[in-house]
């Protein structure tokens, strides 16, 4: 899959699953409950036990039939870890120099966290293909939409406050696609074994993102 496709995608897809699982085998349970909900779009985060050997895993099982990335990335190290287990794309929570350029070099989709406008203006000048609004509960989707004003050719897609509720919202406000973690995925979910209730919430969500694109 080519850079272009990744990110055609993403934008296709509109929802990433923001997957920090307690342990392997768990997180490869969430996952599986996730797709069979309908979510296809999984970021496997680096704070995940043995997230490369996941991200591994997944990629073996599933194909091209998902979308497979790794987030939480903060040093250079994650990236060629990320590209070795077979990431298409790889998210940073922060803007920093050094991580960004190893993160372009890689030639994966690149989403580097940002929060204030000269942040999400370096993150783009960097070379972040879609910067990631974290933490977007702190502004909720009325400061997305006033970002669009200085910056209406950045896409932007907020991860972290992302919820059944204002997925409309987030949507209206300009995002390209929305991430999305805990309210999607609950870890206490996983480790209480309720992954019939995941694939449930994951269908919803599917259902939430294609009624407010429609």
């Amino acid at each position: 899959m080519t850079k272009a496709d990744t990110l055609a995608r993403i934008y296709e897809l509109g929802l990433l699953a923001v997957v920090r699982g307690p342990t392997q085998k768990l997180t490869l349970d969430m996952v599986h409950a996730l797709v069979e909900g309908g979510v296809t779009g999984i970021e496997i985060t680096f704070t995940t036990p043995n997230a490369t050997q996941v991200v591994q895993s997944l990629k073996d099982h599933y194909g091209g039939d998902i979308l497979l990335g790794m987030g939480t990335l903060t040093d250079m190290d994650d990236v060629a870890q990320a590209k070795a287990a077979g990431a298409t794309f790889i998210v940073s929570p922060h803007v920093e120099n050094h991580l960004a350029a190893s993160m372009v070099d890689s030639g994966l989709v690149v989403m580097i966290g940002s929060y204030t406008p000269s942040e999400i203006l370096h993150a783009s000048r960097l070379g972040s293909d879609i910067v990631k609004l974290f933490p977007g509960s702190l502004g909720g989707p009325s400061y997305l939409k006033s970002l669009r004003g200085p910056f209406p050719n950045i896409r932007i897609m907020p991860t972290g406050g992302v919820d059944l509720d204002n997925i409309p919202d987030w949507f209206e406000a300009g995002a390209v696609a929305v991430g999305a973690g805990s309210a999607l995925c609950p870890r206490k979910w996983a480790e209480e074994g309720w992954f019939d209730d995941i694939t449930s919430r994951a269908r919803a969500f599917t259902q939430a993102v294609q009624d407010a694109r429609s």
